[in-house]
């Protein structure tokens, strides 16, 4: 399997290759501000004021903002090469001598490949290792190869692991400060390179495992996670002119889910209830909402945005954004739907 490392690498299709520039596109609405790198430079800021945190990565440091922190701490930053589960064991080395070892990847290569060795070498010890991964669910065109869709449904099932999905740059500065001190492993979703900002325009702050309730609303409940949260409030907004009132509730770590915000947002009744997620429906926010829900006992109108249970497509991610259901104007149109509108 290929690595996506420049515009003349990876999987191809139809027997010619994919540019790099109609295959990594920006997540960003037009007029939408955006941040470089933040996790790399959240990252940086957490070193300057701790000298024990390292940064591994699988030959994929420029992919994952890590050169960031790699070219302000060359001796603090380690090359592992195209090999995921040897990263995986000097991460949990490391932890083991005192360190807090933040190791990258694409979210494909941890979750496929490295499961084992993040299950018996970190999880089962608790030790404190950040397993940090970039393209996480539809955020490439490269097809099933790099298209992490199934990523939360894989992890959620391995004991003592945080899931963090954030939704933006914001999300992703604070969650890195924040996953940092807090010890024992963790598993978070990163949108890398030039990331959306929309979260500092709202009242917010991430706290781990607690769900955020960024805009009320009396008629839609969105419960979204990662970047769907930021297709949710842009959909609110255009909902809002058919006078359509929606909330948004943005659960940015999924384990531990924050079952309590969930069920006291979908307790205020008459509101239809959707789970937005980059993520197949098969096992991540939307089955879990839906299980814990109806082991209450609540049985609210509930539909989920989510991805198909099969292999995407390759080809331009707007087009598969519409496509699979992503974008803003697919999340309006089935809400529309849903509603009778």
């Amino acid at each position: 399997m290929k690595r996506e490392s420049d515009g003349s690498r990876g999987p191809a299709s139809g027997g010619g290759r994919l540019k790099t520039s109609a295959m990594i596109a920006s997540l960003a609405e037009e007029g939408m501000p955006v941040k470089p790198a933040p996790f790399g430079h959240a990252l940086n800021g957490i070193a300057k004021e701790n000298d024990r945190i390292v940064g591994l990565t699988a030959d994929l440091a420029k992919y994952t903002d890590l050169h960031v922190f790699a070219e302000a701490n060359p001796d603090r930053f380690y090359q592992m090469g195209m090999a995921e589960q040897v990263m995986i064991s000097a991460a949990a080395g490391m932890a083991r001598e005192g360190f807090t070892p933040f190791a990258t990847t694409y979210c494909v290569f941890a979750s496929r490949r490295a499961y084992d060795f993040i299950c018996m070498a970190i999880a089962e010890e608790s030790l404190d290792v950040k397993i940090v991964c970039a393209l996480p669910g539809l955020t490439t065109g490269y097809g099933p190869s790099h298209q992490a869709t199934e990523d939360i449904a894989i992890f959620r099932g391995m004991p003592n692991l945080t899931i963090v999905d954030p939704c933006d740059a914001t999300d992703i500065e604070q969650a890195t400060r924040a996953i940092a001190a807090h010890k024992g492993p963790v598993y978070m979703r990163l949108l890398r390179g030039n990331v959306p900002d929309v979260l500092s325009g709202y009242d917010y702050s991430f706290e781990l495992g607690k769900a955020r309730m960024v805009r009320d609303g009396a008629d839609v409940l969105f419960v979204s996670t990662g970047l769907m949260t930021m297709r949710a409030l842009e959909a609110a907004k255009r909902l809002s002119e058919d006078r359509i009132d929606c909330a948004v509730l943005h659960v940015p770590t999924l384990k531990p889910l924050d079952v309590e915000a969930i069920r006291a947002a979908v307790s205020k009744g008459g509101r239809l209830v959707v789970t937005a997620e980059n993520h197949t429906l098969v096992g991540g926010l939307g089955e879990a909402v839906a299980a814990d829900l109806m082991r209450e006992g609540v049985f609210p109108e509930f539909r989920q945005i989510a991805l198909p249970d099969e292999f995407l497509d390759a080809g331009a991610l707007p087009t598969l954004h519409d496509r699979y259901g992503l974008s803003v104007a697919a999340v309006v149109s089935r809400v529309k739907t849903w509603l009778g509108r």
